[in-house]
């Protein structure tokens, strides 16, 4: 089936997919890294009396991001038409649109704009990074050894301080006693000064003890501090995985759609690629939902 751009511009709304796939040797690399019949994947987005747009990500800035009103690269909002006229003429690509079905509701609108507002302006990787970030997507997510190491290092460290701390208080309270020994083997004479060092060991071992109680009460601390850093480190790793600090077409459209609750979350973006949204491949949407067999979209040269 085949329609013309204009036809389609009219048909589509929030939601719909729109696929691109173009001979470039950069087409090319894509769909190589990718392992995908295609090189490009958008989503419409279609909101009251606005003109449909285009909500994806590419390495040009040829056209106005209309929600930032500046000229940049990577995560992108564009008029929908002259985005798709863009990808034709000037990338030489093909284009097909696949229909949201049902289509998006209220709701779902309103996610979509949270998405645009948290993510657009995300800068785009390069070939190298999208490539080892499809990889990345397929690989289950292991401790790093050396983050392991570092862990056992600091519990090893908080052992050995809590010997020494045990060790320095034996030897003290050892002399202390030696010391009450010699006392009482004295004879009456030397009462004054038995009593005067049985007061000093009193001392010392109150001295020691409360020397003992402050190791312990440190080492718990260091102990303490070391599982906070850790649990910090985690929670820092699991936002670091999920942040889109950069972004491809497939991931922006896949985070769009787990937002509209078409996507079941918690998958890695990085996860999806172009292919997942050609419709040999089964996204599995959620609710009932599912995306229409390719239109092929034949756009006006300029």
């Amino acid at each position: 089936m085949s329609i013309s751009l204009d036809e389609a511009v009219e048909l589509t709304r929030t939601g719909d997919v729109w696929v691109f796939r173009g001979r470039s040797v950069p087409d090319r690399a894509i769909q190589l890294t990718t392992n995908s019949p295609v090189n490009h994947v958008g989503m419409a987005v279609v909101l009251d009396d606005m003109p449909p747009l285009m909500w994806h990500a590419e390495l040009g800035r040829s056209l106005p991001d209309l929600w930032s009103g500046t000229h940049q690269r990577g995560v992108q909002l564009h008029d929908l038409r002259d985005a798709v006229c863009v990808w034709a003429n000037r990338y030489g690509q093909r284009a097909w649109l696949r229909q949201l079905d049902p289509p998006a509701d209220g709701e779902m609108e309103r996610a979509v704009l949270r998405t645009v507002a948290r993510l657009d302006g995300t800068p785009f990787p390069s070939t190298a990074q999208l490539a080892w970030r499809w990889v990345r997507g397929r690989v289950p997510a292991l401790p790093r050894p050396g983050r392991l190491a570092h862990r056992a290092g600091v519990t090893a460290r908080a052992g050995q301080g809590n010997s020494a701390a045990q060790a320095d208080s034996a030897a003290q309270a050892d002399s202390a006693a030696q010391a009450d020994s010699v006392g009482q083997g004295n004879s009456a004479a030397q009462a004054g000064s038995a009593a005067q060092a049985g007061s000093a060991a009193q001392a010392n071992r109150a001295d020691s003890a409360a020397q003992a109680n402050r190791a312990d009460s440190a080492a718990q601390a260091n102990r303490a501090d070391s599982a906070a850093q850790a649990n910090r480190a985690g929670s820092a790793g699991q936002a670091r995985e999920r942040a889109l600090e950069t972004a491809y077409c497939a991931e922006v459209v896949a985070v769009t759609y787990e937002a509209m609750g078409l996507l079941p979350a918690g998958r890695r973006p990085n996860w999806y690629d172009p292919g997942r949204f050609w419709s040999g491949d089964d996204l599995g949407l959620a609710s009932g939902a599912r995306l229409g067999a390719e239109i092929e979209v034949r756009v006006p040269s300029r």
